[in-house]
């Protein structure tokens, strides 16, 4: 079976219900992602946000854990990926100031990265861009849909 990194939309079926073969070593085929996986920690955040009288600059202790998930097929398609949950927190409170969780997910087929997220304030997005296997930087993007 040919590495993920390797195939090409030619290698997957035509139809929309034949499922392609994969890897089950998720950490040897991120592609892209396969820096990301794990727990980072930044100790020292700043936030400027807007507030009713102009803008307001807060700290912040961030912690975000990473961690493979198993090959995802859908029909045709196959993604390796983390799954992901960021917690922040101001550094003398409790109280969380932003929780967000979510996948980074890898299309070798495509050569495409998504990321999903979710935070609790009812709100979910999906961002996603084109990479190559073996990029150290990529850039995605989410766009309004036209009305």
């Amino acid at each position: 079976m040919p590495a993920a990194q390797n195939l090409r939309m030619a290698d997957f079926p035509k139809d929309i219900f034949t499922e392609p073969e994969f890897d089950p070593d998720t950490l040897a085929n991120l592609g892209p992602l396969s820096g990301m996986g794990g727990i980072w920690e930044g100790l020292k955040g700043t936030d400027e946000h807007p507030v009713a009288e102009g803008s307001e600059t807060d700290e912040f202790l961030e912690r975000c854990e990473l961690q493979p998930i198993d090959p995802q097929t859908n029909g045709p398609q196959l993604f390796y990926g983390l799954r992901y949950h960021t917690h922040i927190v101001k550094p003398v409170e409790v109280q969380t100031f932003h929780d967000q969780v979510g996948y980074w997910l890898w299309g070798p087929a495509a050569k495409t990265v998504y990321q999903t997220l979710a935070i609790p304030r009812s709100q979910v997005a999906m961002a996603s861009g084109p990479a190559e296997p073996d990029a150290r930087r990529f850039t995605v993007r989410s766009q309004s849909p036209s009305r």
